[in-house]
């Protein structure tokens, strides 16, 4: 989640500096709950006494409104296509999701 973060944050420098859109609040989507609630609630509790650098990051830009994060169910990921075999149905899903149209097939 830490390095998704820093690629937004460098790509949010990017485009500020090539005067492209806004860069305010692009969305980190996650699929573990725990780790959004922690990187969003700024009291640490008992469990979360061993935090990494990482998570400290997470929170300041959370806080700072540079990142907005979201919850989605981890059978709603759409990067699996990228990272898991699937088969058939799940990659016409995701495919559909993502916005990739076969070229060829007949209209």
């Amino acid at each position: 989640m830490a390095a998704a973060a820093s690629e937004v944050t460098w790509l949010q420098q990017l485009l500020k500096q090539l005067q492209i859109g806004d860069t305010q609040g692009n969305k980190l989507i996650c699929d573990n709950e725990t780790a959004l609630y922690i990187a969003s609630n700024p009291v640490f509790h008992e469990r979360t006494k061993h935090i990494e650098i990482d998570c400290h990051f997470i929170r300041e830009k959370v806080l700072s409104r540079e990142i907005t994060t979201e919850f989605v169910h981890s059978s709603d990921q759409l990067v699996d296509v990228f990272t898991k075999s699937l088969k058939g149905p799940w990659v016409d899903y995701i495919c559909n999701k993502l916005g990739a149209y076969d070229i060829y097939a007949p209209a």
